[in-house]
């Protein structure tokens, strides 16, 4: 964090990765759905887009608006439901949504989700999403999972399909100690209810809300050691396969346009 506040130029490295995709936002309003600690937010607004942050935990948002106000950043964050943000946020105000990586499985449906994408876009607007691939998710050597009852066995020699690949109405119940951040903290909370969206089902929502999908692209890193023992982190902050990494797309960028008026 102290990064963000000694160097005004400081980019989270989440934002970094996204730059060749992401292009010149300069001058756009933007809004970062399930923004958390802002991190991601304030790297947005530091390429000149006037962004607004929304997250629905007051303690996220706190540590957010600190961390702004200490690097002078300016971003507006805002508390509230991504379910509620049109009505939070207002209608067709922004020129561009970006969602970072490891929101989407905290979201039952991404058929309210498209419809709220699309609410908050002017249109010809544009939703920018990167993510973890579904096919990431399927492998059990993430964490031990507990499912309507049973605790799938751990595999660390090699990554193993163990859960739902398509969106379900029912969320996948993991509980574990551990989490994505490195940390001597002792979690005492460590059940979480998630669900997985297979790639099919984010585009097929996005083109039923008016969506025209304008770049879909696999990559094989992630910022985070999402198969323990079985990676290496590089330079750029991002972690990569040791082995056989053509076998597995670990996250994905989306991008999509709203239709312009008349098309929809």
């Amino acid at each position: 964090m102290s990064r963000f506040v000694t160097d005004p130029e400081f980019l989270s490295d989440v934002v970094r990765f996204d730059l060749p995709l992401l292009g010149d936002i300069r001058r756009l309003r933007g809004v970062h759905l399930q923004c958390h600690i802002g991190t991601d937010t304030i790297s947005l607004a530091r390429l000149g887009a006037r962004m607004t942050g929304l997250d629905f935990s007051p303690v996220a948002l706190a540590q957010a608006r600190h961390l702004a106000e200490i690097s002078g950043t300016p971003v507006d964050f805002i508390e509230s439901d991504v379910y509620n943000a049109v009505t939070a946020l207002g209608a067709g105000q922004f020129d561009l949504v970006f969602t970072g990586i490891g929101a989407l499985c905290w979201i039952p449906s991404m058929d309210r989700w498209a419809r709220t994408v699309a609410g908050l876009l002017r249109p010809g607007g544009r939703l920018f999403l990167r993510e973890g691939h579904p096919m990431l998710t399927l492998s059990s050597d993430l964490r031990a999972v507990a499912s309507e009852g049973a605790m799938d066995e751990n595999h660390t020699d090699r990554p193993t399909v163990g859960y739902p690949y398509f969106e379900m109405p029912e969320p996948t119940v993991f509980s574990s100690e551990n989490t994505y951040v490195e940390t001597a903290t002792k979690f005492t909370q460590t059940v979480t209810h998630e669900w997985n969206h297979g790639l099919g089902d984010v585009v097929t929502a996005l083109l039923q809300h008016g969506m025209t999908i304008t770049g879909l692209v696999e990559h094989r890193s992630v910022p985070w050691e999402a198969l323990p023992g079985q990676m290496t982190r590089e330079a750029n902050g991002e972690w990569r396969l040791d082995e056989h990494p053509e076998r597995l797309p670990l996250t994905y960028t989306l991008q999509a346009r709203r239709q312009l008026a008349g098309r929809e």
